[in-house]
């Protein structure tokens, strides 16, 4: 698996997460905050929905920025207040999801050490499966 360095602006996409989490946390139904940093350089926050048909954050991020015209993701970061270093891994619909859209997404994300890592999403599924041209 190839790891790339923890920006700045990484760091910034973190905070931008924990933002939409703190300001939506309702202590039932959003736990889960998300930003989604397009390949243009525009930051997209999003927050889970539950109930019977629920959405992850990742994909509520994901579908702000193609809303907004957004075609291709650069980096995305999910977030929960009781997660080591707060990071929350994308679960694999989510992961199918942005191989689906931009597999070339990078993802920040805890390792099995717990320490704050990026990589690129085909390296978190791999043989992923991918439509047929």
């Amino acid at each position: 698996m190839r790891f790339y360095d923890i920006t700045e602006e990484d760091r910034e996409l973190i905070a931008a997460a924990l933002d939409v989490l703190r300001r939506n946390a309702d202590g039932n139904y959003h736990t889960v905050g998300c930003a989604l940093k397009g390949k243009s350089g525009k930051i997209y926050t999003g927050v889970n929905c539950d109930g019977i048909h629920g959405s992850c954050a990742e994909f509520i991020a994901a579908g702000a920025a193609r809303s907004a015209g957004e075609k291709q993701f650069d980096t995305i970061v999910a977030v929960h207040e009781k997660a080591p270093n707060k990071l929350f891994a994308p679960c694999g619909n989510c992961r199918q999801m942005l191989m689906e859209y931009s597999p070339d997404v990078k993802v920040i994300l805890n390792d099995d050490g717990g320490k704050i890592v990026k990589t690129c999403v085909r390296d978190l599924l791999p043989f992923a499966w991918r439509p047929v041209d």
